[in-house]
């Protein structure tokens, strides 16, 4: 992989969580998020990237979500649910990003707020189109992803690295 090899970051906030009498960990999917969720995994399809990994949180929001979602995609990408997704700061997370093997091209992360919006901002150094304003504007609700591609090696991602591809809400 050379310097300038073209990559993607999908960034995903979980679908919309309930509020039962369990820790925040284990905070399971409202119902309007099991009905988000899925729609969220086919507008990932609709982009027409084909993730060679998924970095999803440990809590069980972020896992349901994905397991509502990739049944949309054409291909399930290898899966690695990381523990330190879970109240990661934008720093930790672009942490994470730093770590993703060389062989990986397209890379999903399915996280929480205000981490995802805040790496999402952070990394897109330009936008194509509205779409800064568009995900600003909404404040990157559940079910929300952001597409980041930059060129490079996974090492080199940091502050303003990318250009913001697109942006995608539900109820938008």
């Amino acid at each position: 992989m050379s310097a300038d090899t073209p990559r993607r970051i999908v960034l995903l906030r979980h679908a919309k969580a309930d509020w039962p009498e369990v820790s925040d960990h284990e905070r399971p999917l409202a119902e309007r998020g099991r009905k988000d969720a899925p729609v969220a995994g086919r507008r990932l399809a609709e982009t027409g990237i084909t993730f060679d990994l998924a970095l999803c949180s440990t809590a069980a929001r972020t896992r349901e979500t994905w397991k509502l979602a990739v049944h949309e995609l054409p291909q399930r990408p290898r899966t690695v649910y990381e523990e330190r997704l879970y109240e990661a700061s934008p720093g930790e997370i672009i942490a994470l990003l730093n770590e993703t093997p060389e062989d990986v091209n397209d890379l999903l992360v399915i996280g929480h707020n205000p981490g995802m919006h805040a790496v999402a901002d952070a990394l897109a150094g330009q936008a194509e189109g509205d779409t800064l304003t568009r995900m600003n504007r909404g404040g990157f609700p559940t079910s929300a992803f952001a597409v980041i591609g930059f060129n490079g090696s996974w090492k080199s991602v940091e502050h303003g690295v990318g250009t913001l591809l697109g942006y995608w809400a539900p109820h938008e």
